[in-house]
């Protein structure tokens, strides 16, 4: 009695045994000993063959698990194991890109060229022009007048075999994708970089211009603007010609 009512006195020091924070996790001999089994070559030879969301699991197992699991190679043979892709060049804004290896990760690349129209590049590579549009975050078929590419979601996974993608953001579609180019990857893209930022502003404030001049929206400014090959003048004649000759029609 009187040695526990000495131990327990209100008011006295704590037990300087007794620890100030919950004890740490208990090491897991399971995996210490799957850890000390396995040699690290055929450990990431095992993980690069499993399924993303599955790898991802893997990196819970133990330290030296997480580490092989979080190997840029791993991840990357991953995500291009299920389509056949031979490398995908370039670093995702996040980790959880590689999580998911499903098709509407990658797109091919289409530089729109004069004359191009939503229906005819969805006929070309066999796609549903609402998937176009959904995929690039396009509104009207007038939004591929204001673009110099579009993203083609993927019908036909065998084009991705032994392929090489790389991984962009699209600003304008505003999703970040493993590209493949069909005609292979446009040089110069890095050295010219500033040119074409330079240029897109200044394309952005011709549009914005005609844009407010005739109170329409982007898509249609960007239609006159694209068939008078660029000439705000011009489009905002074209504009008046066809508004008329609407007036003149309906009678108004």
């Amino acid at each position: 009695m009187g040695s526990r009512g000495a131990d327990g006195a209100a008011g006295g020091p704590p037990d300087a045994s007794s620890p100030a924070d919950p004890p740490g996790p208990e090491p897991d001999p399971v995996a210490d000993a799957m850890d000390a089994r396995l040699p690290a070559d055929l450990l990431r030879a095992v993980l690069q063959r499993l399924p993303p969301i599955d790898l991802a699991r893997s990196a819970c197992v133990c330290r030296a698990w997480r580490a092989v699991a979080s190997d840029r190679a791993v991840l990357e043979a991953a995500f291009c194991a299920p389509w056949g892709v031979r490398r995908v060049v370039g670093e995702p804004e996040t980790q959880a890109f590689w999580r998911v290896a499903t098709l509407g990760r990658f797109a091919l690349s289409h530089a729109v060229r004069r004359g191009d129209t939503v229906p005819g590049v969805a006929l070309m590579y066999s796609v549903q022009v609402t998937d176009i549009k959904r995929f690039n975050n396009m509104m009207s078929d007038h939004g591929i007048y204001s673009r110099e590419r579009l993203l083609i979601p993927i019908s036909n996974p065998e084009i991705l075999l032994g392929s090489t993608c790389y991984i962009e953001m699209d600003h304008n579609a505003k999703r970040e994708v493993a590209v493949f180019y069909p005609e292979g990857r446009p040089g110069g893209k890095t050295e010219s970089l500033a040119n074409t930022v330079s240029a897109q502003r200044r394309s952005r404030r011709i549009l914005e211009s005609v844009r407010r001049s005739l109170h329409v929206d982007d898509g249609t400014a960007a239609y006159y603007l694209s068939v008078s090959e660029g000439d705000p003048r011009a489009a905002m004649m074209e504009y008046s010609e066809d508004l008329r000759w609407e007036q003149q029609r309906t009678g108004q």
